[in-house]
């Protein structure tokens, strides 16, 4: 249960998502969830640094990296999931200062960005395939889906995640009961990105060279 409370931008406290004892536990809760996710991406990141060298799998081939990355493809994906990093900042910018309607504008735009980027790492996925590459062609194959497939399913639940809170909220306003619920949802939307420039570096960069 949480109690209504009217602010304003002078009453609003300067840090909202934890001044509160359950947004503090919110903020700690997320750490311990981020720890768990950073052991499950270092271990795919440690199977496909394995694995990307070998493309037979079972005696099943497939074309490797140097034939299929497309780099300005993938290098416009980076940008855009960068600018929507950058947007969510603005956004809890304006979250501190008790702006939600410029709050809701840039969290809006996150969530736009972050759609455009899923939709070209799926148009990606489409692409690979009719090339010969999927997840049963190679052992490359299957280290790469399952890395960047479960890098993309996160994006996808930050979708969702950033998507609910803005319809949810929306007639509700800011308050300290949702502003550490906008606030973590934003640093979650911070890993995802710094997981993709590793990505990129690692599957892409490295793969070219």
């Amino acid at each position: 249960m949480h109690t209504e409370e009217k602010f304003t931008a002078e009453t609003f406290p300067a840090s909202p998502e934890k001044a509160t004892l359950e947004g503090k536990n919110k903020f700690l809760g997320f750490w311990l969830f981020l720890g768990g996710e950073t052991v499950l991406f270092a271990s795919l990141f440690a199977t496909y640094l394995a694995l990307s060298g070998k493309n037979t799998l079972d005696q099943i081939s497939g074309p490797g990296p140097k034939e299929l990355f497309e780099l300005p493809l993938v290098f416009a994906a980076t940008m855009i999931l960068l600018v929507s990093s950058l947007t969510s900042v603005y956004a809890m910018y304006h979250m501190k200062n008790f702006n939600f309607k410029k709050m809701q504008l840039w969290m809006g735009i996150t969530w736009l960005l972050g759609l455009s980027f899923l939709i070209l790492e799926i148009y990606e996925f489409v692409h690979y395939i009719h090339l010969g590459h999927t997840i049963t062609s190679s052992a490359f194959g299957s280290a790469f889906y399952v890395l960047v497939g479960t890098h993309g399913a996160h994006v996808f639940f930050g979708l969702l995640w950033i998507g609910t809170l803005l319809i949810r909220n929306m007639r509700r306003g800011l308050d300290l009961y949702n502003a550490p619920k906008f606030y973590v949802a934003s640093l979650y939307w911070h890993f995802i990105d710094v997981v993709w420039l590793f990505i990129f570096t690692v599957v892409y960069l490295m793969g070219l060279v």
